[in-house]
């Protein structure tokens, strides 16, 4: 897999059926390897190890719905009290960070509330904190560490 702009970390790797598969810390299971799901990892090393935030707190890959419609966010940390600190927008390392990425993302915190927002495909990152009362995003060059 592709080098990305994130700290080297150690992965577990299984081959079954001719598919390599990664194991995910946060769900405890083996899921198959794309480009996505690299870059996924990554962000959640990168949450849980550079950044210090509570494995109990990181969610991965789970249904919300917006506007009636199912949809998965690819992470989130939330606070102790179950509000939401962090949503995490995904994209494999070939699909550019656009405004339609960040249209998506603003569209599930809709729902989901955020106080901070991550946009990457791994090589480009994007953190930004929302401000509710101004309606904008303020970018930052990264996020709090716990």
């Amino acid at each position: 897999m592709l080098a990305l702009n994130f700290n080297a970390y150690a992965f577990r790797f299984r081959n079954t059926q001719e598919r390599v598969h990664i194991f995910c810390d946060t769900r405890k299971k083996f899921v198959v390897l794309t480009p996505e799901e690299w870059v996924r990892q990554h962000v959640v090393q990168y949450l849980l190890r550079d950044k210090k935030y509570p494995g109990s707190l990181v969610n991965v890959e789970k249904v919300l719905k917006v506007n009636g419609l199912s949809k998965r966010y690819d992470a989130v940390v939330f606070n102790p009290d179950g509000s939401i600190f962090l949503l995490v927008e995904c994209k494999a390392p070939e699909v550019p960070i656009t405004q339609n990425v960040f249209d998506q993302i603003a569209r599930y915190n809709l729902e989901m509330k955020a106080q901070y927002l991550m946009v990457t495909n791994g090589l480009a990152h994007y953190f930004c904190k929302m401000d509710y009362d101004a309606k904008k995003y303020i970018f930052l060059k990264e996020i709090p560490a716990r």
